[in-house]
Parts: C-alpha cells; structure tokens; sequence
C-alpha cells in the first residue's frame, strides 16, 4: 500500500516552484490559478522573494501548498497520473493536511489557496509577535517532552505542538515558559532544545481565536467526499466524511500534529510505500518512526519521470 504526503511549514525557499514553472506548463498555469484565487503575486514572492516576504505565515502556507500542487498537477496532465488508482492514503504535516485535501478533491485550488491565507493571517493575529515561541526539543520523545512542557509553564502556555518523530517534538506556547523549557531541557534528560523562526506559536491553545476564524470560513467552504482518506493530524487515523473533516481542521489550529502516531498507523494499515510531493522534510521523519518503509521524495521533473517511471 502507498501514501502520498505533502509538506507543513519551514519547507518554504525563494526560488521554488521556478523550475518547475519553467519546465511545465500545467505548473505554471496552477501558479496562475493561486495568484488569481489570492489576488496576488504569490508565485513573484516564491520566486524571487525576498525570504522576509515568503517566510510570512500568510505567503509561507499557501505557497508551500502550491508547490505541492503544481508538482501533482504536472504528473497528472503531463504523466496520466492517477492519485486515487495509485495511493491508497493521504496525510498532510499541519498546513499540508489543506495539500492533501486538495490533492483528493476534497477542496478546489482555489479554495485550498483562500483557506490558507486567512488561516496563516489568523494565526500570525492571535498572538501579539514577541508573545509566543516555539522550540524543538532534539532527542525527546513525548514523555520527556510532556514533562518538560509541565515543569516550565508556572501558569503559563507550554504544550506540545508536534509529536514529530520518536527523536523530535516541538512545543508551543508564550515566549517566556517555552524559553524556560529551552534552559531546562537537560535535566530532563533532552540532548537539545532550539528556538524555531516562527512568527506565532502554532498549534496551542493559544491560537484559539485563529480556530475560531477557520471555523467561519470552513462552514461556508464547499467540501466534496475525497477521492481517498485523509488521516486527520489531530486523530491520527484516516477519515472521509466532509462534516468530520471540516470539523478536524478547527480543531488542528490548537491541536497537536500527531505526525508520528499518524505514519505508524498507516504502516499498521499495511502501508509500506510513502511519496512525499513537493518536499523532502518528512521522508527522513518517516524513516525515524518506520524504519523499514520505501520514501519517495518528488520534488524536480527528474524526480516527477522517476515516479512515473516506477508507479
């Protein structure tokens, strides 16, 4: 069985999706369709930057969604691809669970591209910049993590934000207990603790009133049925239904990206094979948690011929 899985933010660079652009007209028709659907130049920003620029929150999300989808759309027009007759999964990492859902025709390009604008622009509003951090904890699985989390809130925010791999979590929450937990992690027996370049501190009770904003906007998003399941970050398991759906993506704005739970199952499931499109971030992360899985990495045209070649 086979997974496809698309990207989450920090996979961001200036430069991407030119060659692609350059190569194949279907990607930079879809680049188009996202300017269009955003009224913005978004793909001049991915390209040329600057990094000021893309590595903004409400650029970073829908540009790195783009990305993805312009690399399956050049193997669907140009290689008579099929997602659905050659995958049996989908997932996505935080904003990538909108990539995978477009990748399904659960969502259109347009609407994947509004979505993600505004749930970047809600969680960049949430919290006032210099209030919330994030820090990744190298060599932590989530016990650890969960008690460092605990020891350094002193009433404050301190959560885990991503159960990433059995050797990376991330957690979230203001500045002052995440930067608490930073000193703190050798005594609980952590190798590393480094602040991340993030805007906003993601996927924590927090960004509560950013839940609150997609949750307008999903109820009057149109939804179809995907073409295969999409296991949800917050469950860790597959699901279908365009209401559980809708509902699992509010709930992913505070809640935990349970990316290690979510690859175990699938290898559960009897999935062996993982294709991520548009990224190579989460490949090594799957080896970490599955050590015996088949990783694709689909980035470049090379690779795209490669794929098909071999699908």
């Amino acid at each position: 069985m086979r997974a496809f899985l698309f990207p989450g933010q920090g996979s961001q660079s200036v430069g991407m999706g030119k060659a692609l652009a350059d190569a194949s007209p279907a990607a930079k028709e879809l680049f188009q369709e996202v300017d269009e659907a955003l009224s913005q130049h978004l793909f001049r920003i991915m390209v040329e930057g600057p990094d000021s620029d893309l590595t903004l929150t409400e650029n970073a999300q829908p540009a790195i969604m783009a990305n993805a989808i312009a690399t399956l759309r050049v193997m669907q027009k140009e290689g008579g691809f099929s997602l659905s007759d050659k995958g049996d999964y989908v997932a996505g990492h935080s904003l990538g669970e909108y990539s995978a859902l477009c990748a399904v025709e659960a969502f259109d390009i347009g609407t994947t591209s509004r979505l993600l604008k505004l749930r970047g622009q809600a969680m960049q509003a949430a919290v006032p910049v210099g209030e919330g951090a994030m820090a990744a904890l190298l060599g932590a699985d989530m016990e650890k993590a969960q008690a460092l989390a605990d020891a350094a809130a002193e009433g404050e925010v301190c959560t885990v934000a991503n159960d990433n791999d059995p050797s990376q979590v991330v957690i979230s929450g203001h500045r002052g207990a995440i930067e608490r937990a930073v000193a703190l992690v050798k005594d609980h027996g952590i190798k590393r603790g480094v602040l991340l370049p993030v805007s906003a501190p993601f996927h924590c009770p927090l960004m509560q009133p950013a839940a609150e904003a997609m949750a307008d906007a999903l109820a009057k998003a149109v939804i179809n049925a995907p073409l295969l399941p999409v296991y949800a970050n917050v469950l860790a398991a597959p699901i279908a239904d365009p209401e559980e759906i809708k509902a699992r993506l509010v709930e992913q704005v505070t809640g935990r990206v349970r990316w290690r739970e979510s690859v175990a199952a699938m290898w559960d499931a009897g999935v062996t094979e993982f294709v991520e499109i548009g990224g190579k971030v989460l490949g090594p992360m799957v080896k970490r948690i599955a050590p015996d899985a088949t990783v694709r990495s689909i980035m470049t045209m090379d690779d795209i011929e490669a794929a098909l070649a071999a699908f």
